[in-house]
């Protein structure tokens, strides 16, 4: 009997070719979106699943309050590990510090490169889950001593054992690599750690680490820690959340709250607003999921509308086959299977498309996603795929088909009446209002985006490098470097920062000035910069003036943003002084000697962070920043500052930054998600519109000898090509109606999570909704303007 259904569903489809193509390659392709999104998903779902112990790993973040606010994220002070380990060891496996991650020179004869890696303690291997190939696993036993991942060790040594071999580090340190392991994959929160060096040996080499064990203000650092079995995340968090604030009485005013966030919130949920947890990334994998389903189900409605549609093509069939015997039941079963057959097809094709596009959608997702063939799940999930597909796409028309009444269907008195096309209005409305909504979305995104690469950045990034600075060989030389860059010509002007142009690598707190309020906790972003870094950046002075050579007194001389100028209370701040609020062994006041536009170094949806600019007055910078002479081209300065840089510093490799292309990263998460939008948006529309491409052959068809007569009577082809467009472009108005404000609706909220967003302006709507309909005229047009520029003669011959 199946043999029997599937011979028929063949024969059907072959009988119906347009059709039979409309429904298979319209399902494929809803199917590969939501084949492509479901491996999306499981690689955003399965971050971190590298660790053997993941449900047990967390980080330590802190909470704390400035001026009513709450604060979060996971820099920690270092004295808290000397109190976890003595009073809560017995909550913890491991407890490990860590530095943040930090990029440096590593050099093994005449090879020099430039890695990410972090300083750990001796169980962050162990915690990691770390897979030595060569070595041992306590391979941070020794002061002197580094572990290096499998693609470093290549880069560095070739064919050569590396281990026991001395690595130079950032050309000031002999290290001795004591191990290699297996590089983390790219979804994991370690991948970019290609070394690993001892904590002791950080401690001990880094000066401004110097009595930093017992500063609790000082968080500088982290820590991961594993927690016993007996024991779980919430408890531990509840006996350590006052440890600081009962330890550390002068940290009190802040109220600093320490908790554990799991492993499995690191990537997905590391969103905090007001020290409540706010989401992150899951935002998208619900965002997408969500799509998915719909596109799945657009292509499903495609399935329903031709099926029901082409009802009273196979009554004849149906009731024939009732009157000789066939139930109800297993007319259903006919028609699903058909639709089995259909929805087999197309899975077969949309593997097919996946295969084809993969490469594409990593690219244009930043993912390193495989097809998972040997995958048991993945084809088990595949096949509950099908079958749920098969019963969404054929059970309404299975139902519907096998409802018919064989005595009117034989006599030849069977209509499907005029109510029988409501369901297939309802289902194009829908699948309108799905594509619209999307498309209002998707521009919604695109502006807020260039709404923000639109706003002001405070400083000239166009032509701006910044040059890593961070060994000890660029100690007391930037005016040495400045001289020679400038003299090269590559160079109009340099200047060195403590941090990056486009981040803030330190804040401080625990100042006083004439007028601060009474109670006020203030958090400014904190960079050290040289003379010339106001005229390097391009930074435009609001009041007074920068850093000069001609004040000796600038040495302690302080530069605030007008962000800082407000957050502050200060009026003609110029000449005022910023005081230590340590009375004990207070720093030099800093003078006040100028305000510069506020300038955008973290996210740019945000609003800037107040920021004060101090005069380095150790010379030991961390970036060089370079202003590029716009006379010559970009290869010529560049081959001249490599060659003036290698001459200073032979045994270091140049690398650089463009910060243009820096700030630019800022944007890419969003520009990922708009980019998938439009992708996913384009392949809806076009779903929808291959349904509405059949429906409009099947109506064109139906309506084959009114057309004739109309013709007869005097209709022109524009007259005809309205009556035939009409209804449908009826059910877009009406879709634009319902997901107008459906999209306004989702997308104000989305918009809420940035603090500088653009408005929903009616120009989006107007552009979603002459898209829209611009659309559906092409799609319908084609089969209209066929059916009235047809010979009338040839649809009213057998009349």
């Amino acid at each position: 009997m199946f043999k029997n259904y599937l011979k028929i569903a063949f024969r059907n489809l072959l009988k119906n070719k347009v059709y039979s193509l409309i429904n298979i390659f319209g399902l494929a392709i809803g199917m590969a979106v939501t084949i492509m999104i479901g491996l999306w998903i499981t690689d955003e779902l399965s971050f971190d699943n590298y660790f053997e112990n993941k449900t047990q790993i967390a980080q330590v973040y802190q909470s704390q309050e400035f001026n009513g606010k709450k604060g979060t994220g996971p820099a920690i002070p270092r004295p808290l590990e000397f109190v976890l380990r003595e009073n809560h060891s017995d909550n913890f496996k491991h407890i490990v510090m860590s530095s943040w991650t930090f990029s440096r020179y590593l050099r093994f004869g005449e090879t020099n490169i430039n890695r990410n890696g972090n300083f750990m303690q001796e169980g962050g291997p162990d915690l990691l889950s770390l897979k030595i190939l060569k070595g041992e696993k306590n391979g941070l036993k020794e002061k002197k001593s580094i572990m290096i991942s499998e693609s470093t060790a290549n880069a560095l040594f070739d064919l050569e054992d590396p281990i026991g071999k001395i690595i130079k580090v950032n050309n000031e340190d002999d290290l001795m690599v004591t191990a290699v392991y297996e590089d983390l994959p790219e979804n994991n929160s370690f991948s970019n750690t290609h070394y690993i060096i001892p904590w002791k040996h950080y401690i001990t080499t880094q000066d401004w680490l110097s009595g930093s064990e017992d500063q609790w203000g000082n968080n500088s650092f982290q820590m991961f820690v594993q927690i016993n079995d007996n024991t779980t995340m919430d408890a531990v968090t509840s006996k350590i959340k006052d440890v600081k604030k009962n330890t550390a009485i002068e940290e009190a005013q802040y109220n600093p709250q320490l908790f554990l966030l799991p492993m499995k919130d690191w990537y997905l949920r590391s969103n905090f607003e007001n020290g409540v947890q706010t989401g992150g990334r899951i935002e998208n994998v619900w965002l997408f999921g969500i799509i998915g389903l719909f596109v799945l189900l657009l292509a499903c409605i495609n399935f329903i509308n031709l099926s029901t549609a082409r009802s009273e093509k196979r009554a004849t069939e149906v009731g024939i086959r009732k009157s000789i015997g066939s139930k109800r039941g297993q007319l259903i079963f006919q028609f699903l299977s058909e639709s089995f057959l259909v929805v087999i097809l197309s899975f077969v094709l949309a593997v097919a498309i996946v295969l084809l596009f993969l490469n594409g959608f990593n690219n244009l997702a930043s993912k390193s996603i495989i097809f998972p063939w040997l995958d048991i799940q993945f084809w088990g999930v595949s096949i509950l795929f099908i079958l749920i597909t098969a019963f969404l796409a054929g059970s309404y028309p299975a139902l519907y088909l096998s409802s018919f009444n064989p005595v009117a269907v034989l006599k030849g008195t069977f209509k499907a009446g005029r109510f029988a096309a409501v369901p297939r209005k309802i289902l194009v409305v829908t699948q309108f209002t799905v594509s619209i909504a999307l498309i209002i979305g998707t521009l919604v995104v695109m502006n807020q985006i260039q709404f923000s690469k639109d706003r002001p950045v405070g400083y000239n990034k166009e032509g701006l490098i910044q040059i890593p600075a961070m060994s000890t060989e660029f100690i007391g030389k930037a005016d040495v470097m400045r001289d020679q860059f400038i003299a090269s010509g590559a160079a109009i002007e340099m200047s060195t920062s403590s941090s990056p142009t486009t981040a803030v690598w330190s804040n401080r707190a625990g100042y006083t000035w004439d007028g601060k309020p009474e109670g006020f906790q203030e958090d400014l972003a904190y960079t050290a910069v040289s003379y010339e870094f106001i005229e390097t950046l391009g930074i435009k002075l609001v009041a007074g003036r920068g850093f000069s050579r001609e004040f000796a007194t600038d040495s302690s001389a302080v530069i605030l943003n007008s962000t800082a100028v407000k957050y502050m209370g200060l009026i003609d701040p110029i000449g005022k002084f910023i005081r230590d609020a340590d009375t004990e062994d207070p720093s030099p006041p800093l003078k006040i000697v100028g305000v510069v536009e506020d300038m955008i170094v973290q996210s740019p949806y945000s609003p800037v962070k107040q920021a004060m600019y101090v005069f380095d007055t150790n010379d030991n910078a961390a970036y060089y920043n370079l202003r590029l002479n716009p006379n010559k081209s970009v290869s010529q300065n560049l081959e001249i500052i490599e060659s003036t840089f290698k001459n200073n510093f032979p045994n270091l490799p140049f690398d650089y930054q463009f910060v243009d292309q820096e700030y630019a990263q800022k944007f890419r998460s969003e520009e990922r998600v708009a980019s998938l939008a439009k992708v996913f948006t384009g392949l809806a529309i076009f779903i929808s519109c291959l349904g509405l491409f059949g429906l409009a052959a099947f109506v064109a068809e139906q309506r084959t000898k009114e057309i004739g007569v109309r013709k007869i009577l005097g209709a022109s082809v524009s007259q005809l090509w309205v009556i035939l467009s009409k209804d449908f472009i009826t059910l877009v108005v009406i879709s634009l109606v319902i997901a107008s404000p459906i999209a306004y609706y989702i997308m104000s909220h989305w918009l809420q999570k940035f603090s500088y967003r653009t408005t929903i302006s009616w120009d989006i709507f107007a552009l979603a909704c002459s898209g829209a309909l611009i659309i559906t005229l092409i799609t319908v047009s084609f089969q209209s303007i066929k059916a009235a520029t047809s010979n009338p003669v040839d649809s009213l011959r057998t009349e």
